[in-house]
């Protein structure tokens, strides 16, 4: 089992729901926050300004846990989807799950998913 982890502007959160539910049952958990990436929460405009600071970007996380062979499928097609070669278009990680365990039925593994 794997975690897959989507940090994405709020407006491509809509894209990840229909791609996560195309090609599984497990549920998604979202939260939002602030933060930036390489270019330190800028967009692409450039100025004369060398006193910026740096600017938080709203962003929203989706994470849901799914089986390892599903893992490129939704990764390929959410990099088709949501890229679009500009700033800003996200990051994907991955982590590896070692247990999942459903509370209310005690089920394990893939079956808890």
């Amino acid at each position: 089992m794997k975690e897959i982890e989507f940090i994405i502007n709020g407006d491509k959160l809509e894209r990840v729901k229909r791609i996560l539910s195309a090609h599984s049952k497990s549920g998604v958990f979202v939260a939002q926050g602030f933060g930036y990436g390489h270019q330190q929460g800028f967009h692409q405009v450039y100025t004369r300004d060398d006193n910026r600071g740096v600017n938080m970007l709203p962003k929203v996380s989706v994470r849901t846990v799914v089986a390892d062979d599903l893992v490129d499928v939704i990764i390929d097609e959410a990099v088709a989807d949501m890229g679009n070669a500009t700033f800003g278009d996200g990051k994907i990680f991955v982590k590896e799950v070692v247990e999942a365990v459903r509370v209310r039925t005690n089920e394990r593994g893939e079956a808890a998913l």
